[in-house]
């Protein structure tokens, strides 16, 4: 599958990691000439380290406008909007395109009929809404507290949700596209260490409560392994569609689920 020239290779970064910064953002960051399932898998397995630098990004986004004095919502709804743009939006879109795929009636083929069709429903519409809304107020409060830390644990954590996505076993809905380059590719060793270190680092995600950012973690990723079960059951494998929307899912988990209490 020939790439843009701007995907081509470059030095400096590994290949993994070069291709999922070149998949996942919007950074001119080149990839290699011809990716095949070898790569993508590489890519998806570097995924995590890509989540933590977006974290990064919007815990920074977070503590300006924090620090600016502006209001906690406004800094919450900042931040989500500037994550979009370095992700090109194609997260919250894999959301839309797979609860209007689930919310439609009729065989797998049906389903994945409705989510390349290109438009939002509503469905997709009222996922959007409440998913982005949760964490506009969530990642507005952790900034309004100090909690920086938080908001790259849970960025990185929805990144550690794709790569259990792809475990081995899975295969894609559709011989082509963006599922049949990466599902079936992560071995349960690779995703069991990114699993370990998103529960080990969440013990900083909640000052004071040391165990409550990995109970946090651990549920998002169990809830985003169940969810992603069901997604390739309803549409007979895995579309690329159904990555994002684990992200999306899964990051807004952790974010809410460390405010508890």
């Amino acid at each position: 599958m020939p790439l843009p020239e701007r995907f081509r290779p470059a030095s400096g970064l590994p290949e993994g990691i070069r291709l999922a910064t070149s998949w996942l953002t919007v950074l001119p960051v080149r990839g290699p000439a011809d990716v095949n399932r070898d790569a993508g898998g590489r890519a998806i397995t570097a995924t995590p380290v890509v989540g933590a630098g977006l974290g990064a990004v919007a815990a920074l986004v977070a503590w300006l406008g924090t620090a600016a004095a502006l209001p906690a919502v406004l800094v919450g709804l900042l931040t989500v909007a500037a994550h979009a743009l370095l992700t090109r939006g194609m997260h919250i879109d894999g959301l839309s395109d797979t609860i209007d795929g689930l919310g439609c009636y009729g065989p797998p083929e049906r389903a994945q009929a409705v989510m390349k069709s290109g438009g939002a429903g509503p469905f997709g519409v009222a996922a959007l809404v409440i998913t982005l809304g949760a964490q506009g107020v969530a990642i507005g409060e952790l900034a309004n507290r100090g909690w920086c830390a938080t908001i790259v644990i849970a960025m990185f954590t929805g990144r550690v949700a794709v790569v259990g996505a792809c475990r081995v076993g899975g295969h894609a809905a559709s011989p082509d596209g963006f599922g049949a380059l990466v599902a079936g590719t992560q071995r349960i060793g690779v995703i069991a260490s990114w699993t370990v270190a998103s529960v080990a680092v969440a013990v900083f995600a909640v000052p004071g409560r040391w165990w409550q950012g990995p109970i946090a973690v651990a549920l998002a990723l169990v809830l985003a392994s169940l969810f992603a079960a069901h997604c390739v059951k309803r549409f007979g494998g895995l579309p690329g569609d159904v990555l994002g929307a684990c992200i999306e899912v899964t990051t807004t988990v952790v974010l809410v689920a460390c405010l508890i209490g």
